[in-house]
């Protein structure tokens, strides 16, 4: 049987995609990110934005920064009709792959106490929780910290 994750394409962001990238986006979130503030990230000289592609269509996308030696995971979205085809883990696998590449020595991100699904991906990886936002969100849901540091965990490549 084919796995799945060799038949998602990893690919930039173009401007093409836009349309697409927002309406996935408002799918996904209650607050979603707008259409500017993705414009603004295709300009960010330290943003990305990897589309990950199944069948064609947009699954997913996962939106980054590098910073000198620290890679921020700022969004991570999976559309609806492909959740569980692995397009995250592919997406993540891509951003540590890049990031060891670049010379990152960590990895981290903010994600809802409540979204257990997210959590439980990340832990899979290898992230670790390091803190908490109190009231982070607009509706008063904490925030976890998460890290991974690219130097010593041996899990950061992902699952298998």
């Amino acid at each position: 049987m084919d796995n799945p994750l060799n038949s998602i394409l990893i690919r930039p962001m173009e401007r093409t995609d836009l349309s697409e990238v927002v309406a996935i986006e408002a799918l996904c979130h209650d607050h979603p990110w707008s259409e500017a503030l993705f414009l603004r990230e295709l300009e960010n000289p330290v943003a990305r934005i990897d589309i990950g592609e199944l069948g064609g269509s947009i699954a997913g996308f996962l939106c980054s920064w590098t910073v000198a030696d620290e890679v921020e995971i700022h969004d991570v979205v999976t559309a609806p009709a492909f959740r569980r085809q692995g397009v995250a883990v592919a997406l993540l696998r891509h951003l540590l792959a890049r990031g060891r590449g670049e010379g990152a020595e960590r990895v981290v991100l903010e994600v809802r106490v409540g979204n257990v699904s997210a959590i439980a991906l990340y832990s899979r990886f290898g992230f670790r929780g390091t803190g908490r936002r109190k009231g982070y969100y607009s509706d008063g849901e904490d925030a976890l910290l998460m890290e991974l540091s690219l130097l010593t965990d041996s899990a950061a490549t992902g699952p298998r």
